[in-house]
């Protein structure tokens, strides 16, 4: 294991591209978990609770899946490998149900609705998927070495960033440039996705799959239901799961409920909003740059609790001003630095768990573990946006296309209270993971014990 890890570093040139991968994603994907419910209700003219529901019930297929995702890659043979040519397959596909989730027709409420449920489950539910559960078992097939993962993760992290910055600050600058109705979203969305369709090439084209599987295991084909055993009884597969709900669950809490309390608390629905967004992913990538010292020093386990806990201390500053922008984009800059070390840290202990795995029950199930995993990332961008909507509805918020520009304060105080409350909850959930995750301290040991075994199989197999 030691001889392919040192045969295998991966240059800066291969973790740049493999980033561009996550970059490509979130140009689409980040419009989604921000600024979609937006263009739902207030361009498309849908209700909140229509958006919520549809939203809601997607989560159903689509965790079902990530999971059957993961069986396919893990099944997948090809002369680019099992991960990497879904990269190929899928991109093209992408785009273009991208853009057809903006396409929403003037027609009956019943029938918008019917739309956005089928065009939200083409692009999230079978596409993205599609793409993002085997473009995350893809640094697993790169490398073994811990280290390299973790690089891997974190240039994926300086990236991933990016991909919004270019769709999500930009767009309603773009939108009300192109004529502020729906047609500029359409036009909007059309530019990403070109850009989005281009780094997935590159990301193709540049990362390739260097581990070998031993034939011993290659030739083993698993059940089903054992592989479904494997996955369920691994115990860090479940705190992974839920670190990468935290991360994308706060993403969608302020992404989504931010551009509501900059246009009806703040009084501006133009430039306030990409800025704070600008700064919070601007501030992430620079705390994932960090990051490599950070976690060489105290390890990925220590450096994402401290910045958990850096997350709830400084948000709760939101309390002492919360009609302040400029008080806003105070906060922003000190939590976002703290949200940054999970955002840097989540994949490369993804792949500590996949050698976790690999060592407890015998076999390698990369693209399980992650589809799994990016369950609960779409289950709790689902689940939250279906809440958040719920809330709003319940609130009484009237959606600006009836053209009233005016809220019941009961809606107001909603939007205000969401932004205050929703961070605290999610990041003192993340601590009480980070509390009982403890295989960076076990993983030296797991190692060592797998190059035992493996060492003993090569041996084993030149006998025969």
């Amino acid at each position: 294991m030691k001889k392919e890890a040192a045969a295998d570093r991966i240059s800066v040139g291969t973790r740049i591209a493999y980033g561009c991968g996550d970059t490509a994603c979130n140009i689409v994907y980040g419009m989604i978990s921000s600024l979609l419910t937006l263009f739902y209700t207030d361009y498309a003219g849908i209700s909140p609770i229509t958006v919520g529901i549809v939203m809601l019930v997607s989560r159903v297929f689509d965790g079902s899946s990530d999971l059957i995702m993961g069986f396919v890659v893990d099944r997948t043979k090809s002369r680019w490998g099992k991960s990497r040519p879904w990269l190929l397959w899928m991109m093209v596909p992408y785009g273009i149900a991208a853009v057809l989730m903006y396409t929403v027709p003037h027609t009956t409420d019943f029938l918008k609705g019917i739309y956005i449920f089928v065009t939200y489950n083409l692009t999230t539910t079978v596409i993205y998927t599609a793409i993002n559960v085997p473009y995350g078992s893809l640094s697993t097939m790169m490398t073994r070495d811990s280290y390299q993962q973790d690089m891997l993760s974190v240039f994926r992290m300086i990236l991933s960033p990016v991909g919004r910055i270019i769709s999500v600050t930009a767009t309603m600058p773009l939108v009300k440039l192109f004529g502020d109705d729906q047609s500029a979203w359409i036009k909007t969305m059309c530019i990403w996705v070109v850009i989005a369709m281009l780094l997935l090439l590159y990301c193709f084209l540049k990362c390739e799959e260097t581990v070998k599987i031993q034939k011993k295991e290659a030739n083993e084909k698993i059940p089903v239901g054992q592989s479904i055993k494997g996955l369920v009884t691994n115990k860090y597969f479940w705190c992974v799961l839920g670190l990468w709900s935290i991360q994308v669950i706060h993403q969608t809490v302020v992404g989504t409920d931010l551009p509501y309390y900059c246009k009806y608390i703040f009084g501006n629905d133009s430039w306030m909003y990409s800025v704070l967004y600008f700064l919070e992913t601007v501030i992430m990538i620079l705390g994932a740059m960090a990051c490599p010292a950070l976690i060489k020093r105290w390890g990925k386990r220590n450096v994402t609790l401290a910045g958990s806990i850096l997350a709830i201390v400084s948000h709760l500053a939101v309390f002492l001003n919360p009609y302040s922008f400029y008080w806003f984009f105070a906060v922003t800059l000190i939590r976002s630095f703290g949200v940054s070390q999970l955002s840097a840290t989540i994949f490369g202990m993804m792949g500590d768990v996949v050698e976790y795995g690999y060592w407890k029950n015998g076999y390698r199930q990369e693209s399980l573990i992650f589809g799994g995993a990016s369950l609960g990332f779409k289950v709790g961008t689902g689940i939250t946006s279906a809440i958040m909507t719920g809330l709003l509805t319940y609130s009484g918020y009237i959606s600006s296309t009836t053209g009233s520009m005016t809220q019941p304060e009961s809606a107001v105080h909603m939007i205000e209270n969401i932004y205050k409350y929703g961070p605290l909850i999610i990041w003192g959930a993340a601590a009480v993971i980070l509390l009982v995750y403890r295989l960076d301290k076990e993983f030296p040991q797991i190692t060592a014990e797998l190059e035992e075994r493996e060492s003993a199989e090569i041996s084993e197999e030149e006998n025969i």
